[in-house]
């Protein structure tokens, strides 16, 4: 079996249509990454973290507030 590889000529040039073409698709293969990665990735762990975001903010506030109320408990 012969290699098809081989066969293209080395000096030949490509055509600008057919360069157009290849750069275009590969451009749009990039996008479709991107696009991909925007809602699969990154949007989820947006709205995880804005979902964690005030969990993990009122829990400090709620252990200051605890020591603030032990010691009044221990004056009565």
């Amino acid at each position: 079996m012969d290699n098809p590889f081989k066969k293209i000529l080395h000096n030949e040039e490509l055509p600008e249509v057919l360069k157009e073409k290849v750069l275009n698709d590969v451009a749009m293969i990039k996008l479709s990454i991107d696009v991909a990665d925007l809602f699969v990735v990154k949007y989820p762990n947006t709205i995880v973290d804005l979902i964690n975001a005030p969990d993990s903010e009122n829990k400090p506030n709620e252990k200051e507030n605890n020591k603030e109320d032990e010691p009044n408990e221990n004056k009565n």
